[in-house]
């Protein structure tokens, strides 16, 4: 690829010259004015090397990335939507490898004379490359852009076998004849990254590291669906098909080449290629453990341990926060509880009252594609409703639009109940609320405001579209992975649209659904490390979570199983949140009348994601300055 970094670089000068201490010249009567800034310079210089270096590492060996973010090919490389990320066993090696020193670089140089701003910057630019270098003692798994070291390649969730066909056909322009022509060479290349995830999968498994017995079914139950349409029908060709009309320079005779020329590529290259992914998995369920935890894997204890501090972002030990969920269940629970006596529901757990709300009239929509369509209508409405109060409670607005959408019918099965995915950074193509409506009986209507709050606004889209409309921070940080903080923020902003925004004013039903999402969440710290560390069976997680929430079965099950594939993501929620809800407390009180709250949502959000030890360091400063 080029090394033509310009853009990066002129965002890193300008975040950098935007920190400095804004001297000119030296001071004739100041020698040691001048020298600070000569040195200060100095290091600011090695410091936007080493950012540069790193980042186009980091870009040149994740071009899907690139297309999710629309990256101009002068940071990304030339036809970078051609090309695949290698998820061999070199491959990930290779990455990992690079990512480590990368972490190094920032770590070992000194940076004593930058300002307090440039100190946090590099500081977070070395927690994210390490984050990318995964767990060096672990050697099972693949390193996700978001996720990052996960430990099964291949499983029912997520992985680039499922993740990848996604982005081609929801995140990857075709606008143009030439961009018409990478996506076909994509698909033409998919054979090799098939063969790579396979050659990562069987690497793993030699080392005794196998996807659990319980997960297989759902993983083979994925490739069936892939594979069911014949080439023709498949998203792969259809979604291409439906871009390229939009291109009107094109001719029919053009198009209709183009289109042939993808569904060939779907019936020699990736159908063959996805067969033979499923035979591997097939191959390998006889050897998969009945154990469902990461600690029953080679060096799995140790791989938790990463995950709760990676994923989690907490020091504590995984007794501990199980203690801290067991805790957050009986306080929310008292509070439904609450809520369901004062509206005649006393019979029975609080779960088993919640499963009995889905027979009120209206909470259910019907199982018909005009009862979808309803559904999404609805979220639109309530997007809009609160978007109308935001301005009161949040100094600064994300400028890209947020679009609600159905999880496409392939992946459905094994996906979560929503979930968000991010802007281009030009603004191009709008945030994406995605909704699963797989079971319209797991999607009651009284659950519907928290999930938009939580996956649109003012959650995930606030957040992370501020988060990349910060062009002084740099690729990396306007792209940086921070889960707790990432799904803290949003499990916050279900609380700050209850407490302080009145959306759930006269609205018991949606009170309650809101506090069972809340319960969902606490849920996940006590079964997440009832897996991974008291070594629990997938049963006694599944039978706990859906007596305590209520939550369809339908919709419990993936769940557990994606804690499964996962291990530790879940804590991030619950953890996040109850530290910016602390922050807010703290805050509050210590000001009083001169506490507002826009401006504390603006210290939270804009300089962007990090680490909460970090988070809670600004919040302190921002207090004292206030």
């Amino acid at each position: 690829m080029k090394s033509s970094f310009g853009i990066l670089a002129l965002a890193i000068a300008g975040a950098l010259a935007g920190c400095s201490n804004g001297t000119t010249g030296p001071s004739q009567s100041d020698n040691t004015t001048a020298k600070n800034t000569v040195l200060s310079t100095s290091a600011m210089s090695s410091l936007k090397q080493a950012e540069q270096q790193a980042t186009a590492e980091f870009v040149t060996q994740q071009p899907t990335l690139a297309t999710m973010l629309a990256l101009p090919s002068e940071l990304a490389g030339e036809h970078y939507n051609s090309r695949f990320p290698d998820y061999s066993p070199a491959g990930m090696n290779r990455f990992q490898e690079a990512m480590s020193n990368a972490a190094k670089a920032f770590e070992q140089q000194n940076f004593e004379d930058l300002s307090s701003d440039e100190k946090m910057h590099r500081e977070i630019l070395a927690n994210i490359f390490e984050y990318y270098a995964g767990d060096k003692d672990f050697p099972a798994g693949y390193i996700d852009t978001w996720g990052g070291h996960l430990p099964y390649i291949i499983n029912q969730i997520s992985g680039p076998l499922i993740d990848i066909p996604k982005l081609m056909q929801v995140q990857q322009a075709v606008t143009t004849e030439a961009e018409a022509q990478d996506y076909l060479a994509r698909l033409a290349n998919m054979g090799q990254l098939v063969d790579n995830v396979v050659a990562k999968f069987d690497a793993d498994a030699q080392k005794g590291i196998i996807l659990p017995a319980n997960l297989h079914p759902k993983a083979l139950a994925f490739f069936d669906r892939f594979l069911q349409s014949k080439p023709a029908e498949h998203e792969l060709v259809t979604s291409f098909e439906k871009r390229l009309d939009k291109i009107t320079v094109l001719s029919d005779e053009t198009r209709n080449a183009l289109v042939e020329q993808a569904e060939q590529h779907v019936k020699d290259v990736v159908y063959p290629a996805y067969r033979n992914a499923r035979q591997a998995v097939a191959n390998n369920e006889l050897r998969a453990r009945d154990a469902d935890g990461i600690w029953s894997q080679p060096g799995g204890a140790d791989f938790y341990a990463h995950a709760i501090k990676k994923l989690g972002d907490s020091t504590y030990s995984a007794e501990k926060i199980h203690q801290i969920g067991l805790d957050e269940v009986s306080r929310i629970s008292l509070q439904m509880d609450k809520i369901l006596q004062a509206n005649g529901y006393t019979e029975g757990s609080v779960g088993e009252r919640m499963v009995n709300l889905t027979d009120i009239d209206g909470q259910i929509y019907p199982d018909t594609d005009a009862g979808r369509e309803q559904l999404l209508n609805y979220l639109r409405e309530e997007t809009d409703a609160i978007m109308q109060k935001a301005p009161e409670y949040f100094g600064t607005l994300p400028e890209q639009s947020v679009e609600v959408r159905r999880i496409p019918e392939v992946s459905q099965a094994g996906e979560a109940g929503g979930f968000y995915t991010p802007p281009s950074l030009d603004g191009t193509r709008p945030g994406i609320y995605w909704i699963n409506l797989r079971d319209m009986q797991a999607v009651p209507k009284f659950g519907l405001k928290t999930l938009t709050y939580h996956e649109a606004v003012p959650g995930h889209h606030f957040q992370i579209a501020l988060n990349m409309a910060q062009q002084d921070i740099g690729l990396m940080r306007q792209n940086a992975p921070y889960n707790a903080y990432v799904e803290g923020w949003a499990l916050y902003s279900e609380y700050v649209a209850s407490q302080y925004m009145n959306m759930y004013e006269n609205d018991w039903l949606g009170d309650l659904g809101r506090l069972q999402a809340e319960l969902y969440r606490a849920v996940r710290l006590v079964v997440d490390t009832g897996l991974h560390h008291k070594k629990w069976p997938r049963q006694k997680a599944i039978d706990y979570f859906h007596n305590t929430t209520g939550t369809s079965l339908s919709d419990v099950i993936p769940e557990i199983e994606r804690y499964m594939a996962w291990p530790g993501q879940a804590l991030g929620y619950k953890l996040g949140m109850l530290t910016f809800v602390d922050l807010e407390q703290q805050a509050r009180t210590a000001l009083g009348d001169k506490f507002d709250i826009r401006a504390f949502h603006d210290a939270i959000l804009l300089p962007g994601a990090r680490p909460m030890a970090m988070v809670k360091k600004d919040i302190k400063q921002w207090i004292a300055e206030q």
